[in-house]
C-alpha cells in the first residue's frame, strides 16, 4: 500500500554546469579572454552558435556558452563548416597568444579606477575607462608588458532609462561575476588569493580576479564577500558611488591594495603608471615597502619610488582632482607616516601645498605627483593646463618650463573601426599594419580606394545604424521617452539617405549639448531643408548626481518631440560600447561642443575618424592637433568673449553657418551621373589619411614607451645598480643642499643695464659673487632670464643664458654671463641660483630656487 499521497512537489537544488564538445572546447579558452571582441572572426563565431542568445545576451560568450543547449552543440561539433572557422580562429588565437612569452622590460604596472573592455565586464563609467580599455587592448597587439590593476564593481556603473518626460532614472543591477570573463585567482593550496588594507579598527579583505585581455592581464579586487563587515562590502559595489569615506576607501583599496596583490602575485614591475590620480596611495604603498626593509632611509625610497612613477591626469580644471580633509586622511592613514619614518607635516606635504594649513585639502593629484619622477596631460593644450594646474608646487618657476609634458590620448583602432574599414585597409595599408608594429604614413593607403567603393561603405554603415537605431527605439523598455505614435514618426523620418549628425557623451555642462538649440526656427530651416534635410542622432548619460546634466538629457528630448524635430533629432538611451560603436561607424559627422579649455582630450571623435567620419568641433582637446582643412570642420580656438552666453550665442550661430554653408552643400553635392559627391569622399580620405593615423594607441603607447616607459626604466635600472649607489648618492646630495641652501647669500651682483644698444661688441653682461656656505660651485647653477608680457600681460620666456663659473674665491664663487638676445624690444630680466647635478631627471625634481 502506498503512504498517504503527497501533493505538494518536493524539489532539490542540482547545478547544472556546461561541458562542451572535445572539438569545441577551444570556445571556452576563447570566451575567458577578451581578445575575441577585437576579433571580427571570433565575433562571429559566437554570434553563429546562437543569434538570439548572442542578441540578448547583450553579446556576451560566456552567457551564450551556458545557455545553448547541449543539442545545439552536438550539432556544432558535427558541423564541418564551423569547425572550420574555429579552428581557424583557435590557431590565429593561440600564434597571438604564443607571442606573450617574448614580453621584456620595461615592465609596467598600470592603475586606473575603471577599464571600458566590452559591454560584458560593466566596471567603467566613460572616458577615462574607455582609454584605459584601449590602452590595455593596445598593449596586448604590440606586445608591451603591463599589467593592469583595477576594482571590481558589483553593480559596475548604472543603467539608463528615460521617462516619458525625459527624466534620466539610473538602473543599478548586479552583475554576475560568473557570467563575466573575470576569474578567481587560485593559490597553490587551492584558496582564492586575497589581500588585505588596513581600516580604521578594522582589516579589509580582497579577493583578487584575473581578466585576460589578449596577452595584458588585468587583476581586479572586490570586497563584496562573506570576510567583510557590511559597510566594506560596499567599496566595491559602486563606481564612483558613496560618499567620500566610500571613495577613500576605493582608492586605498586601488593604491596600496593594488599594490600588495602584485605582490601577492609575485609581480613587480619597473614602471608604475598611475592612470588619474585616484591610484595614487600606491606611491605610499611603495614607500612602505622600500623602507621596511630596514635598508632605505625615506629621502633614498623617495628616489626610487620616483625614479619608476609616472602619473597621467585626465583632469583639466582644479574641481575635478580628488581631495580629502586633513582629518580623512588623519583617520584612514594616520599611522602611515611613523611606518615610513617621517613627520605629520612632513606627510602632508606629499599631498598639499601647505603642508601647516589644515583647512587645505590633501590632493591625490599632488600626491602622484611628488611621488613620480614624470607627470603628463593627454593632449597638447591639456598639457599647457596642467603645468598652469601644478604650477604652485614650484614657486619661481614659469608654467612654461615645467617638466609636465604630454601624450596625446588615441583609440584602438581594431575595436573602433567597422570590418567594412578593416578589410580594406588590410588591403592597402601593407603588410606591416597587422604586426601593429607599422609607420603611421600606411594610412596614405586609403587613397588607393575607388571613389565608389569608400561611398558605398559609408552608405552600408549609415543603413545599418539607422536600422539599428529604429530596432533599439521599437523596444518599449528603451523607448519610453517617446510614445508609440512618436515611435511611429520617428521611423518614418529617420533616414539613411540623410546627412547624419551624431552627438554623444557624458552630458556635462562644459560638453554644451544643447547649444545646437540656440535658435529653433534657424535649427528647423537646416534640419527641413527639402534639397540638403540634415538629421541628429544623441546619446549619452549624465552622472546620477549631475542634475544640470540630467536637465540637458530633459531638454534634448522635449525638443525631439517638437512637431518640426521629430524623426529628424532623436535621443537614443542606454549609451553603452555597443552603442558608441554603431554611431561612431554609421554617421557621416561627429559634432563636439566643449567649453574651451575644459576637454582635457576626448576620444569619441577620434573613434569616429577611424571610419572615415569627420570631426565637427571647437578647436579644445585632441582637435587642436588633429584638424587639418579638407578633413573635417572648426570653430575657432580663440575665445571671443568673457560673458559665456555671448560666446555661446557666437558659438552657435558659427555651428549654424557651417552647417548651411560648408557641410551640407559638400554631402549634397552629387555627381547625377555617379550618384557620388567627389568632394564628401576627399573629405572621408583626408580623414583617415591624415586625422585617424594620428590618433591611434598605436601611436599614443609608441609615444609612451618612447618619452617615460623606457627613459624611466633605464635610469630606475641605473639607480638600482651597486645596492641604489646612484640613488643614495642623489639623496645625500639633496639632503646637503637643502640644508644649506638658505645660507647662500649674494656678496655682489653686476646688473645689466635698463637700456642697451646691442651688437656682437656690446652685449649684455652680468656677474654675480656668491657665498656657498658649505657647497662647492658645482652644486649650483646661475642663470640670466628674459620674460616679455603677453597681451594680457602674462610673462613668457623668450631666452636663458647659463653663467659660467669664473673662478672661487674664499669661500665665495664669480659667475659671468655674456649675452646678445635674439630680438630686440623690452624684456623682463632677471638672474636666479638653482641646484645643479647631473643625476637629476629635471629641474623640478628638487625645486630650490633663489632669484636675485
Amino acid at each position: 500500500m502506498f503512504e498517504k499521497q503527497t501533493v505538494s512537489p518536493t524539489w532539490r537544488s542540482v547545478m547544472v554546469t556546461r561541458h562542451l564538445p572535445e572539438s569545441l572546447s577551444g570556445l571556452e579558452s576563447l570566451c575567458k579572454n577578451l581578445w575575441w571582441c577585437w576579433n571580427d572572426d571570433a565575433k562571429s563565431l559566437f554570434r553563429t552558435i546562437d543569434y538570439d542568445i548572442w542578441h540578448r545576451s547583450g553579446h556576451n560568450p560566456v552567457e551564450v556558452l551556458d545557455k545553448v543547449s547541449l543539442k545545439r552543440y552536438n550539432k556544432l561539433a558535427a558541423d564541418p563548416e564551423f569547425l572550420g572557422r574555429l579552428n581557424a580562429v583557435m590557431t590565429e588565437f593561440n600564434a597571438y597568444m604564443a607571442e606573450k612569452s617574448k614580453r621584456s622590460e620595461p615592465s609596467v604596472a598600470y592603475f586606473c579606477m575603471e577599464y571600458g573592455l566590452d559591454t560584458s565586464l560593466k566596471i567603467y563609467s566613460g572616458g577615462l575607462g574607455i582609454l584605459a580599455g584601449d590602452y590595455l587592448k593596445e598593449s596586448s597587439d604590440m606586445n608591451v608588458n603591463l599589467t593592469a590593476v583595477g576594482l571590481f564593481y558589483r553593480y559596475g556603473y548604472f543603467n539608463q532609462r528615460l521617462t516619458p518626460q525625459g527624466n534620466q532614472v539610473a538602473e543599478n543591477d548586479p552583475q554576475d561575476f560568473m557570467k563575466t570573463p573575470a576569474q578567481p585567482v587560485i593559490d597553490p593550496d587551492g584558496k582564492w588569493l586575497t589581500i588585505s588594507v588596513e581600516l580604521p579598527g578594522r582589516v579589509m579583505q580582497a579577493r583578487i580576479w584575473k581578466v585576460e585581455v589578449g596577452r595584458t592581464d588585468l587583476y581586479l579586487l572586490d570586497t563584496d564577500y562573506e570576510a567583510n563587515s557590511p559597510e566594506d562590502r560596499q567599496v566595491t559595489h559602486s563606481l564612483y558611488g558613496g560618499d567620500w569615506d566610500n571613495r577613500m576607501k576605493q582608492e586605498l583599496l586601488l593604491g596600496i591594495g593594488g599594490v600588495r596583490a602584485l605582490r601577492a602575485l609575485g609581480i613587480h614591475t619597473t614602471i608604475y603608471h598611475y592612470n588619474e590620480g585616484h591610484a595614487a596611495f600606491a606611491g605610499l604603498e611603495r614607500l612602505r615597502e622600500y623602507i621596511s626593509t630596514g635598508k632605505f632611509s625615506y629621502h633614498e625610497a623617495l628616489e626610487m619610488v620616483s625614479a619608476s612613477g609616472l602619473y597621467t591626469t585626465h583632469t583639466p580644471v582644479p574641481a575635478g582632482h580628488d581631495a580629502f580633509s586633513e582629518e580623512t586622511i588623519g583617520r584612514y592613514l594616520g599611522y602611515y607616516p611613523s611606518t615610513i619614518g617621517i613627520s605629520w607635516e612632513q606627510f602632508m606635504a606629499l599631498g598639499k601645498v601647505h603642508s601647516s594649513d589644515r583647512n587645505e585639502k590633501f590632493s591625490m593629484s599632488l600626491l602622484a605627483a611628488n611621488l613620480s619622477q614624470n607627470v603628463n596631460g593627454v593632449s597638447m593644450l591639456h598639457g599647457k593646463v596642467s603645468r598652469e594646474m601644478f604650477a604652485k608646487l614650484y614657486p619661481g618657476y614659469l608654467p612654461e618650463e615645467l617638466y609636465i609634458s604630454h601624450v596625446t590620448n588615441g583609440v584602438h583602432y581594431p575595436t573602433w573601426a567597422a570590418k567594412e574599414w578593416k578589410a580594406i585597409h588590410s588591403r592597402v595599408f601593407g603588410p606591416d599594419f597587422a604586426t601593429h608594429h607599422y609607420d603611421k604614413r600606411c594610412f596614405d593607403g586609403i587613397y588607393q580606394v575607388s571613389d565608389e567603393e569608400v561611398w558605398n561603405t559609408r552608405k552600408i554603415l549609415k543603413k545599418d545604424l539607422i536600422s539599428q537605431v529604429k530596432e533599439r527605439l521599437s523596444d518599449p523598455l528603451i523607448s519610453a521617452h517617446y510614445s508609440p505614435s512618436q515611435i511611429v514618426t520617428i521611423k518614418e523620418n529617420l533616414r539613411d539617405d540623410v546627412l547624419t549628425i551624431g552627438f554623444a557623451r557624458r552630458f556635462a555642462t562644459y560638453k554644451r549639448a544643447t547649444l545646437l538649440f540656440s535658435d529653433l526656427d534657424r535649427l528647423s530651416s537646416i534640419v527641413n531643408d527639402p534639397k540638403r534635410p540634415v538629421q541628429f542622432i544623441f546619446a549619452g548619460k549624465a552622472h546620477p548626481a549631475d542634475v544640470m546634466g540630467q536637465d540637458l538629457i530633459r531638454r534634448i528630448v522635449e525638443i525631439s518631440k517638437d512637431p518640426r524635430f521629430i524623426g529628424k533629432i532623436v535621443f537614443v538611451p542606454g549609451y553603452n560600447i555597443t552603442l558608441a560603436k554603431r554611431l561612431v561607424q554609421g554617421v557621416d559627422v561627429w559634432m563636439n561642443n566643449p567649453t574651451r579649455p575644459l576637454e582635457a582630450s576626448g576620444t569619441s571623435g577620434e573613434k569616429a575618424a577611424m571610419n572615415g567620419v569627420m570631426h565637427f568641433s571647437v578647436l579644445d582637446g585632441w582637435w587642436v592637433e588633429g584638424y587639418k582643412e579638407g578633413a573635417g570642420w572648426a570653430l575657432p580656438i580663440e575665445q571671443t568673449y568673457d560673458d559665456p552666453n555671448y560666446q555661446n550665442e557666437l558659438d552657435s550661430a558659427t555651428i549654424y553657418r557651417i552647417l548651411e554653408n560648408e557641410i551640407a552643400p559638400a554631402y549634397y553635392d552629387v555627381d547625377p551621373e555617379t550618384g557620388r559627391s567627389e568632394k564628401w569622399i576627399s573629405y572621408i580620405k583626408n580623414t583617415i589619411a591624415q586625422v585617424a593615423s594620428e590618433f591611434t594607441t598605436n601611436r599614443m603607447l609608441t609615444d609612451y614607451c618612447e618619452q617615460y616607459y623606457i627613459p624611466q626604466c633605464e635610469r630606475y635600472h641605473s639607480l638600482e645598480a651597486d645596492d641604489c649607489a646612484k640613488a643614495r648618492a642623489i639623496s645625500a646630495w639633496k639632503d646637503k643642499v637643502f640644508a644649506n641652501w638658505d645660507r647662500i647669500s649674494v656678496v655682489s651682483h653686476t646688473k645689466p643695464e635698463s637700456s642697451y644698444d646691442l651688437s656682437s661688441k656690446n652685449e649684455l653682461t652680468s656677474e654675480v659673487v656668491v657665498s656657498l656656505g658649505e657647497l662647492s660651485p658645482e652644486d649650483i647653477g646661475v642663470e640670466m632670464v628674459f620674460t616679455a608680457d603677453d597681451s594680457k600681460g602674462v610673462p613668457h620666456i623668450q631666452e636663458i643664458a647659463q653663467y659660467t663659473l669664473v673662478d672661487v674665491f674664499q669661500g665665495n664663487a664669480r659667475f659671468r654671463v655674456s649675452v646678445l638676445p635674439e630680438r630686440t624690444g623690452m624684456y623682463n630680466v632677471g638672474t636666479r641660483v638653482y641646484p645643479k647635478n647631473e643625476l637629476l631627471p629635471n629641474r623640478q625634481d628638487f625645486p630650490l630656487l633663489k632669484w636675485l
